[in-house]
């Protein structure tokens, strides 16, 4: 065997760029570490830990395509390569806080540039076509941050810095539908399409169409936002991340009352549900930052997309999923189509 070695797994298997990939391998000969290199393609990538067997090493930037060829380099020699599947960023120069939201009728994608709270940025809403085409959308619209479409395709945003949310008709008008929300955050539709809204302050209320609130359910509060959305089983499952590192996925039924769906999650954030029932989540499991899915078999949580500052998570009508991080938007071609409610 070469003193390269041999790559033996990589997991998880899907990354984006700046995310952590544990690469498991045999018979690499570690005589010279200065002479030990990881290549994505012909990308060199960062090993932030080593073993005889076991590397932790950085996903690096600037991708064309989303495959990538992965092999240690060592000593001169190089080992046989391994595909794996990177997500290529599709946008950037945004500041999204939550999930981004597609366009039932077109497959484009809703983003965000919110801003602190209070900043009134020039543009703040923008539309991604699906031939990677994006357009400022001419709305005047302060700290969008919750995104969502209705059953019959209007968009609605929150706005956390004037606690409503609003309705935006053809990308150039906001109209307000209900305010007096504390800072509005999360937003979600049931199955009936009765929208939700989060104050992240601790309450979650119920919204008509005409846009009267109640107060329907009560949670702790979080320090940055409500992330909302509702699973195959009708209830509506929550994030409200707060400073430790062993937050909670609350589950709420139609009744209000919410229980602990899944516990021992690092600051969650945007969530979504496939059709076959599993939850995927912007986290940090055991240490490891990125996507986590929870079986809805058996609740097993499981890393399944390394990434850094990612926000939010959605899927497109190509069975892509979107992944978003602070800044920036990407998308991995895995195959899985989200829950239509």
């Amino acid at each position: 065997m070469k003193k390269a070695g041999k790559i033996l797994s990589v997991s998880p298997e899907y990354a984006i760029p700046g995310g952590e990939l544990v690469v498991k391998c045999e018979g690499v000969e570690i005589n010279d570490p200065i002479s030990l290199a990881f290549y994505f393609n012909d990308q060199k990538a960062r090993i932030v830990g080593a073993s005889n067997d076991r590397f932790l090493v950085i996903v690096p930037e600037n991708f064309e395509s989303h495959s990538a060829e992965l092999s240690i380099e060592n000593s001169g020699e190089r080992s046989e390569k391994i595909s794996i599947t990177i997500g290529k960023k599709i946008a950037d120069n945004l500041h999204l806080v939550a999930n981004p939201a597609i366009d039932p009728e077109d497959g484009s994608i809703i983003l965000t540039r919110s801003g602190s709270r209070g900043q009134q940025l020039p543009v703040t809403l923008f539309r991604l076509e699906v031939d990677g085409n994006l357009t400022e959308m001419n709305v005047e619209i302060m700290n969008p941050t919750g995104v969502a479409f209705d059953k019959s395709g209007k968009l609605f945003v929150t706005n956390r810095a004037d606690g409503e949310v609003c309705q935006i008709n053809n990308d150039r008008e906001s109209v307000p539908l209900s305010s007096d929300l504390g800072v509005a955050t999360g937003i979600a539709f049931d199955q009936e399409g009765v929208m939700y809204v989060g104050d992240r302050s601790g309450t979650i209320f119920k919204i008509s169409a005409l846009g009267d609130k109640e107060s329907w359910a009560l949670l702790e509060p979080s320090v940055s936002a409500y992330h909302m959305a509702f699973g195959k089983d009708e209830n509506l499952y929550v994030t409200a991340p707060g400073l430790c590192s062993y937050d909670s996925v609350f589950r709420i039924g139609k009744d209000g009352l919410d229980e602990i769906y899944f516990k021992g999650l690092g600051r969650p954030q945007g969530l979504a549900f496939d059709r076959d029932g599993n939850l995927y989540v912007a986290a940090c499991l055991k240490g490891r930052h990125g996507i986590v899915k929870i079986s809805g078999d058996d609740n097993r949580a499981e890393i399944f997309v390394a990434g850094m500052a990612i926000v939010g998570v959605c899927f497109s009508k190509q069975g892509e999923m979107i992944v978003a991080t602070n800044d920036a938007v990407y998308s991995l071609p895995i195959e899985t189509y989200g829950l239509l409610v």
